[in-house]
């Protein structure tokens, strides 16, 4: 998977505790390998993060067999 960067942030991501669509995130921290993503419903007003891993692009691993 390659990195997007901050340009995409996702959208309507289902609430963790009740299932209701989040219009975005309120915190987008980036790292080295990840994106963490901090994200309050409104509805519920329960709040989690969720963390994206990616692979850094130098560490594609060549295929065995052609």
């Amino acid at each position: 998977m390659t990195r997007s960067g901050l340009r995409y942030l996702p959208k309507q991501n289902p609430c963790a505790q009740c299932g209701q669509p989040i219009a975005a995130p309120d915190w987008v921290e980036e790292e080295a390998d990840r994106t963490i993503y901090l994200w309050h419903c409104r509805a519920c007003d329960y709040r989690f993060e969720a963390i994206a891993f990616f692979e850094d692009a130098g560490t594609h691993k060549r295929p065995l067999a052609a």
